[in-house]
């Protein structure tokens, strides 16, 4: 097949943020099995490769992947740095992590993040994830950041690195 013929498969990303409810489910399919989709998020050398937006220098100052571990990165963008950090509270290989999400910057809007790794057929997996904070208008200031787009774009590179 020529370049300009060849199929490439293209996932869209859902996010929902239900009116009145604290939480944002995020779903995304990826052509590659749960394994590989799981290692991208809890190895930091891949974790560095996809997160967020293409032009955000991204930086791990840490990261302890297990059951009671902690977690903290950063992003910049010229002048402006955007710290986040977290603990996980479990990671149940190729099937389920649960951490906490804090963005440096608003201390008090700590997130409970729920991703579930679901095989697929034809070697496929469905990455869903619901991120609960403690009040809708924290979600909502969340929504409104732009945290949305920069979830898209870090899954499209996800995409990529796996390809």
């Amino acid at each position: 097949m020529n370049a300009m013929t060849e199929k490439t498969t293209k996932h869209e990303t859902t996010v929902h943020a239900p009116e009145g409810l604290p939480w944002i489910e995020i779903t995304r399919e990826f052509d590659a099995p749960p394994e590989r989709v799981f290692e991208a998020h809890v190895n930091p050398d891949l974790v560095a490769k996809w997160v967020g937006p293409r032009d955000l220098e991204f930086r791990v100052g840490h990261w302890d992947a297990r059951n009671g571990g902690s977690w903290a990165y950063s992003s910049s963008r010229g002048e402006d740095v955007f710290e986040f950090y977290g603990s996980f509270h479990e990671i149940r290989t190729n099937e389920r992590i649960v951490q906490t999400f804090t963005y440096r910057g608003a201390p008090d809007a700590v997130a409970l993040e729920i991703a579930r790794f679901e095989a697929l057929p034809d070697g496929r997996t469905r990455l869903a994830i619901r991120s609960t904070g403690s009040s809708v208008e924290e979600r909502d200031a969340l929504v409104t950041s732009g945290m949305e787009s920069g979830i898209r774009e870090g899954y499209e590179r996800l995409d990529e690195l796996l390809g």
